[in-house]
């Protein structure tokens, strides 16, 4: 299997578990993290693999490569501007839920 079949496959599968949850929130700041984590992949995967600090097999990669990087290593940062936000946010809803009382009618005593 080459590293853009895998990636399109993680891909579409966060993107099916994301979906309705990261619809609900605004769509600009997950533009601009996106935007700004493919360019710090752009820098930093070209430096890394400049100095030689990892070298993709030919066979696996597609061969397309911008500035430095192969073109699936910008998958990665996708992948986390999808999977972060949504995780956060059911972590959240999750907090939240516990906060709550389970029922306001079997608090007995004045409130303080």
């Amino acid at each position: 299997m080459t590293n853009i079949v895998l990636n399109v496959v993680v891909l579409g599968v966060l993107s099916a578990v994301t979906f309705r949850t990261l619809r609900r929130g605004r769509t600009r700041p997950l533009v601009a993290a996106a935007l700004v984590m493919l360019l710090l992949t752009l820098v930093f995967d070209t430096l890394m693999i400049a100095v030689g600090l990892y070298v993709y097999a030919p066979d696996k990669i597609l061969g397309i490569w911008i500035w430095g990087a192969p073109l699936e290593d910008f998958a990665y940062p996708l992948a986390a501007v999808l999977l972060v936000p949504a995780v956060w946010t059911w972590l959240g809803d999750r907090r939240a839920a516990s906060d709550r009382p389970a029922d306001s009618s079997t608090s007995h005593g004045a409130q303080r």
